[in-house]
């Protein structure tokens, strides 16, 4: 597939996943999404057991800022080491640094209490967009776009794209089932969270673009 066509998509998934937040946070504002909600955490509360409940937390664990953060520097190190493209390291700290930023916008927007109904675990500050959520997104979205240039076979792309979604799903299921969101704010933060993911690999493609395109200009 040529650059113009991946662009493309990337425009189309970026515009689709704003529309669809969008959608989601007037039926979350309008307060029309509480059977919903209800339904969904009752069902995922349904599988509760202590063995269950200690692997939720860490799921949760691991998508907390603290650990993101961590996380997130140890990433830039390896990167940093084994492919040194100075350029790349930009857009992961812009990924996960401008999701932290829109984060707490929309919750300071929004300012959507957490659900009381069945507590697992503490949390503090508003509810949607889920901060967790939004940073699994971001954390192995942009990891599986940065390494899936440098993995030669199509089994190994395989794998990491299936981690990374099975990633970004239990720390938002986590999250649902700990009782500290509501379902809509997971599935609010997982498309504001692509929204953001997919305008900055959108404009990093096409700076890449206008640089190569520079580059052969010069050599002409």
């Amino acid at each position: 597939m040529n650059l113009k066509k991946l662009l493309a998509k990337g425009y189309a998934v970026s515009i689709f996943s704003i529309v669809v937040f969008g959608l989601i946070s007037i039926f979350v504002h309008g307060d029309k999404v509480k059977g919903f909600d209800d339904s969904i955490i009752s069902f995922v509360q349904g599988f509760e057991a202590p063995r269950l409940t200690g692997i939720m937390k860490f799921f949760s664990w691991i998508g907390s800022t603290e650990i993101v953060a961590i996380l997130s520097i140890l990433i830039l190190l390896v990167l940093y080491k084994f492919l040194h493209h100075r350029l790349e390291l930009i857009l992961f700290i812009a990924v996960i640094g401008g999701t932290a930023v829109l984060n707490q916008v929309l919750k300071m927007l929004f300012h959507r209490s957490r659900p009381s109904l069945h507590r697992l675990a503490d949390a503090q500050g508003f509810s949607f967009p889920s901060g967790h959520s939004m940073e699994a997104v971001a954390l192995y979205g942009i990891l599986a776009f940065l390494l899936w240039r440098h993995i030669p076979s199509a089994w190994g792309r395989r794998i990491l794209v299936f981690l990374s979604i099975c990633m970004i799903l239990a720390i938002g299921i986590s999250r649902i089932y700990l009782g500290v969101h509501y379902p809509s704010d997971v599935i609010g933060a997982y498309f504001a969270s692509i929204f953001w993911l997919t305008v900055s690999i959108w404009i990093f493609q096409r700076y890449k673009d206008r640089q190569a395109g520079i580059k052969n200009k010069e050599i002409e």
